[in-house]
């Protein structure tokens, strides 16, 4: 088992290093269209978003309660006035703990 995990690591490492290298030396031989670059913008804002929703709503298989989403809400809308990130994340996990002190879910 251990033997497959290095070779696996060992594997998706190769092929990190191969895109990074790739980037910057096909730049110049490659465009991208307008629209592909539109697209990648816009697909990698809504996995975030998806992530950031699944981590938020969910622990494991079953709903977080109110709390850890109401948290997240919080460091949303630190996040969106520009809070320094430390502020945001102090606060989102104090919203949290104070809530669930409280004894909300």
């Amino acid at each position: 088992m251990t033997g497959q995990l290095l070779i696996a690591i060992a594997v998706l490492a190769a092929g990190t290093f191969a895109f990074r290298f790739a980037g910057p030396s096909l730049r110049t031989r490659m465009q991208v269209p307008e629209r592909v670059r539109k697209l990648s913008v816009i697909g990698a804002a809504v996995l975030l978003s998806a992530v950031v929703a699944t981590n938020a709503l969910m622990d494991g298989h079953s709903f977080a309660g109110y709390a850890k989403p109401l948290g997240v809400a919080v460091a949303g809308v630190l996040a969106w006035r520009k809070a320094p990130f430390l502020v945001v994340v102090v606060s989102a996990a104090l919203v949290t703990a104070l809530l669930r002190l409280a004894g909300l879910p």
